[in-house]
């Protein structure tokens, strides 16, 4: 993988920039002005990030995802992955048929668009294919199964699985500790 030099990620005009961030030549960024990426935080090939962003630090983003979020935004916190071909959606067309879809039309033929903030707490992972839609909150540690479908808002160091996505399990949380020691090693350093 090819990542953007330190001089090309300047170039980029994001909203914030942090120390050691690594972001794959081959990932489009629309409306860098809008999206901010904490330190030591990767965005790897063929991912799409659009609209407000917020990336904390410690986040990877591996191949073909696609973060859209549009105005409401989304956050995503400390030490959390997202893998690959996962979706985040912090708006939406209405596709009900009662109005027209998609961006070529101007907003008054789409007054029902979805608009509403996603954000993934700390310590959250997506896996493989995983879907989040507008309005959804993934609180602390929550982890997504792979290929399965976020509509609601999680419970804390919780594991969901399917489609729509149900708590499957609790999650351990001996993370937090081996967070906080790395962070203490980075500010030792």
């Amino acid at each position: 993988m090819a990542w953007l030099t330190q001089e090309q990620l300047e170039a980029l005009g994001l909203k914030h920039l942090g120390e050691e961030v690594k972001i794959s030549d081959k990932a489009s960024l629309l409306n860098p002005d809008q999206i901010s990426i904490g330190d030591r935080s990767r965005i790897d090939d063929f991912c799409v990030l659009s609209g407000n962003i917020t990336i904390e630090h410690n986040v990877h983003i591996t191949v073909f995802c696609n973060l859209a979020g549009g105005e409401p935004g989304i956050t995503i916190g400390a030490f959390c992955g997202i893998a690959y071909g996962s979706h985040i959606f912090a708006q939406s067309d209405d596709y009900s048929g009662q109005e027209l879809v998609g961006p070529t039309f101007p907003e008054k033929y789409r007054t029902s668009t979805v608009k509403e903030p996603v954000v993934l707490e700390k310590f959250c992972n997506l896996g493989a294919h995983a879907l989040v839609t507008p309005g959804v909150t993934l609180a602390e540690g929550t982890v997504v199964g792979m290929k399965s479908l976020i509509t609601r808002s999680t419970k804390p160091w919780t594991i969901y699985f399917g489609i729509p996505a149900k708590p499957l399990k609790p999650r351990l949380q001996n993370m937090v500790e081996l967070a906080e020691q790395y962070m203490r090693e980075l500010d030792e350093s």
